[in-house]
């Protein structure tokens, strides 16, 4: 049963913060979706978009790379304006010398905010196959973050009421676009202005998983997929977040 259907388009578009600039495709997915697309690059940019109650902040480095310092200063002030962040990110794997400087856990470190100095960062990661999901614990724990995994969306809600995340991390085929899912217990437990959500697609081959879980191989930060079918679900759960 469908519980939550993604809004119509707007009459009235509603405000988008994403950065970088969107690529021409994502930015038409946006429009026909109802939104309005407003490019930010800095904090003073974000706060300056406040009171017109855009809908969210849509971090996507398509266009262009996106640096630990302005992402960290740019997560702050949407979480201060109580704005839902939403990350995309491409997952890759390769040898450790291939993956060099790309290790993900140093852009998610700097989008989980954490309670206090003196507590670590809680990472909700939700992710079905055990080696990826094996991969990207260790190279978290290794940073201070603690993470509780889940193996689908559908199981993610029973954690979080557990261990209340400082970030949700989930592939985006994952996400449950037509049904309740983890997005609709962060809101309803107020916590969806608060807690960024990083989406994934991982271009991973399945019959290569094995080198990950022997630390053969190791996880990278790539380019996300662009296909229809992924630019679909983005906006899709675009909509979900930016429901009022």
């Amino acid at each position: 049963m469908d519980d939550e259907l993604p809004p119509e388009p707007l009459d009235n578009p509603r405000r988008l913060l994403v950065w970088p600039a969107p690529d021409v495709s994502t930015q038409q997915a946006l429009c026909d979706r109802g939104y309005r697309p407003v490019t930010v690059n800095s904090r003073d940019e974000v706060d300056a978009q406040i009171a017109a109650f855009p809908a969210a902040l849509f971090v996507d480095p398509l266009t262009g790379p996106i640096t630990r310092t302005a992402l960290q200063s740019l997560r702050r002030a949407a979480v201060a304006a109580e704005v839902p962040v939403l990350v995309t990110a491409g997952l890759g794997q390769a040898t450790r010398e291939a993956a060099y400087g790309a290790d993900p856990a140093v852009l998610l470190k700097a989008l989980a905010p954490r309670d206090s100095e003196q507590h670590p960062s809680r990472v909700l990661l939700i992710e079905e196959h055990e080696e990826i999901a094996q991969a990207l614990t260790a190279t978290l724990e290794r940073r201070g973050m603690q993470v509780a995994r889940a193996g689908a969306d559908t199981d993610a809600v029973t954690l979080a009421t557990q261990m209340r995340p400082n970030l949700v991390v989930m592939d985006l085929m994952q996400v449950r676009r037509r049904r309740a899912g983890i997005v609709d217990w962060l809101r309803a437990n107020g916590q969806l202005n608060r807690t960024p959500l990083v989406v994934y697609t991982a271009a991973v081959d399945q019959s290569e998983l094995p080198k990950l879980a022997s630390g053969e191989t190791v996880l990278f930060l790539a380019e996300r997929s662009t296909s229809s079918e992924v630019q679909s679900r983005i906006v899709d759960l675009l909509a979900k977040i930016g429901t009022n």
